[in-house]
């Protein structure tokens, strides 16, 4: 066979030679037509997308321009029809009678009347000495704008006086101002402000983005609010910091578009600048190219389509004359068919394998699920200790109040029991939060208010043992957000070690420390021997006390409990001996956590 092989490539016109040689050309020709083809293709829709967004764009510029005509229009309307209200209020034999009787009962009716049936924003009457004397909102009743330009330029000229000035919620206000004459001296001034925001909202619906700007640059009506009173250059640098995924899709979308000229909102936009005949004043349209993009993706999409079906028609016949070649491999079918059985049996055999791995999965899964329940269930033994001892004192003390005919005080220790059991109710489901992240009962609270609970669920345990106990608490609240009971349970968690801790001591003592800085502090320190490997300190079933008398779980639940706070609990010893447990906790700020404060108790 080989023999034969080696005759057939030495004998150029063998048959199957020539059939060879003639199956190479044919491959190469057609991989070089799919590469033209592709090339074609590519050509073809880049030169379409160039033409149709140069010619798409600039009808979107057209009509910007058209809206931008219609907008200065409806502007210069809304500015005339006002201009003419003050020249008219001025005249009112009305008005002119009550600033010189200096009668104004009926002023703010009439004005108010008026402004109905004009339809202006405001309108307001003010005396000679400046003072507001009638007005459509009376709440600007009696004040005085003997300082404002557009009543000392109304004084000034015997003409109607249009000003823009600062308004008090943000904006501009645009007023028309004029004298009111009697016998040849002002009396008074009319006020009238025009109502332009009503045209900046309909410029929102419509358009992307519209500001106008007056003579020295500064833009006094937008849509965009937060740019009044900027320059136009300003305003456009005053826009988010993109992400990096944001800044990814804007190059995406802005490689095909014409040269863009600013971007507002993160978005690419053409600009459109219209003269107004008013002041100086000029209007700047923002365009999104996304319209001309939709247009120009539709037909790209028709041309995309075109020369898909151009390939496939192509594949279509280069796979007929695969079919016809692909009868003269058939013999090859039998290696194919080995091949094929080897891999069933190979797919076969890692099937088998990955449902022993998922038997597995589920074995450990069930082991950490047990696990997890012997923690919860050893959690809540050691945490439900403290009220049982509390309730056994409590008990006992009613027991002798009750032999000694003191029923009153008695009835405190079984409120205080009660209390207890409600406790108790409430710990066995927040020591779920172990397992499971809590922050169902989050609330502000005084970590003043939350130390002084916990000292008295441990009052009981403190009678019992003579313990020096130091408190330094600041005057002001010291407010948190974090549950209530669970931050009381991490409190007298630290309490009992360092009573624990100080068992062996000959004058015990402890300090609790309150202040605030940049975060909320409570420091438990004791006088005790300290603790030998801080680096356990927080290991759940970890613990330095004798068999019975402690479960290891106290403090890495009470490190859980702080981290689901947001804060952390750390520990070291004291130079002068003895251990410090910190609570380091953020402060309360009702803007970040959507809650008002409580008030102080």
């Amino acid at each position: 066979m080989a023999d034969r092989g080696q005759e057939i490539e030495d004998d150029p016109g063998h048959p199957a030679a020539l059939r060879a040689r003639a199956a190479a050309r044919s491959r190469l020709v057609n991989r070089i037509s799919v590469v033209l083809l592709l090339l074609a293709a590519m050509g073809a829709i880049w030169w379409t997308n160039v033409w149709l967004t140069d010619r798409f764009s600039e009808n979107t510029r057209v009509r910007a321009e058209l809206r931008s005509a219609l907008y200065t229009g409806n502007l210069l309307s809304e500015l005339q029809r006002t201009a003419v209200v003050p020249l008219l209020l001025a005249r009112d034999p009305a008005l002119i009678g009550a600033l010189s009787s200096k009668d104004y009962a009926t002023v703010s009716a009439r004005l108010i009347a008026a402004q109905k049936e004009i339809g202006a924003a405001s309108i307001r009457l003010l005396d000679n000495s400046g003072r507001t004397v009638g007005a459509t909102d009376r709440k600007l009743l009696g004040s005085n704008y003997v300082s404002a330009p557009f009543y000392v330029e109304a004084l000034r000229t015997n003409d109607t006086v249009f000003t823009v000035s600062p308004g008090p919620a943000g904006g501009f206000d645009f007023t028309y101002s004029r004298a009111v004459m009697r016998d040849g001296r002002a009396v008074g001034v009319i006020v009238v402000g025009a109502d332009l925001s009503r045209l900046e909202r309909s410029w929102a619906g419509i358009s992307d983005a519209v500001v106008v700007t007056d003579s020295s640059g500064q833009i006094i009506l937008s849509t965009e609010p937060r740019w009044r009173g900027h320059g136009l250059q300003d305003a456009l640098a005053v826009r988010s910091a993109p992400t990096a995924i944001e800044r990814a899709f804007q190059v995406t979308a802005d490689w095909s578009n014409r040269p863009v000229d600013a971007y507002v909102g993160g978005k690419a936009v053409m600009e459109t600048e219209t003269r107004i005949p008013f002041r100086g004043w000029r209007m700047t349209l923002f365009t999104t190219f996304d319209s001309v993009r939709e247009r120009v993706n539709t037909f790209l999409a028709l041309e995309i389509m075109g020369f898909a079906i151009l390939m496939a028609a192509g594949f279509y016949i280069l796979s007929r004359r695969a079919s016809v070649q692909s009868a003269r491999y058939r013999r090859e079918s039998a290696d194919l068919r080995a091949l094929n059985n080897r891999l069933t049996r190979e797919i076969a055999e890692r099937e088998r394998m990955q449902r022993e791995l998922r038997v597995a999965e589920q074995t450990v899964q069930q082991a950490s699920k047990l696990a997890a329940l012997g923690e919860m269930s050893a959690g809540v033994s050691h945490e439900l200790n403290q009220p049982l001892a509390a309730m056994k004192t409590y008990l006992a003390g009613s027991r002798l109040l009750l032999e000694r005919g003191r029923g009153d005080e008695a009835l405190t220790s079984f409120q205080r029991i009660d209390d207890l059991l409600d406790r108790m109710g409430t710990i066995t489901r927040q020591l779920k939060s172990y397992a499971r992240k809590g922050g169902e009962a989050f609330e502000p609270v005084d970590l003043r208010v939350a130390l002084s609970g916990a000292l008295t669920m441990m009052e009981p345990q403190l009678r019992n043992r003579r313990v020096r106990l130091q408190r330094s608490l600041p005057r002001e609240p010291v407010m948190v957000f974090c549950d209530r009971i669970r931050l009381e349970q991490v409190i007298i968690n630290l309490i009992r070690n360092a009573m624990d801790a100080t068992k062996q001591i000959r004058d015990p003592s402890i300090e609790l420390v309150v202040d605030k800085l940049s975060h909320a502090h409570l420091s438990v320190r004791d006088n005790g021997p300290g603790v030998e490997d801080l680096e356990q300190l927080f290991e759940p079933f970890w613990t330095t006390k004798s068999p019975g008398e402690g479960t290891g779980l106290g403090l890495a639940i009470s490190s859980g409990i702080v981290a689901d706070f947001g804060g952390r609990l750390t520990a070291h010893n004291r130079d002068s001996g003895g251990a410090v447990f910190d609570v380091e906790l953020p402060l309360f700020e009702p803007a970040r956590h959507g809650a008002r404060p409580l008030a102080a108790e």
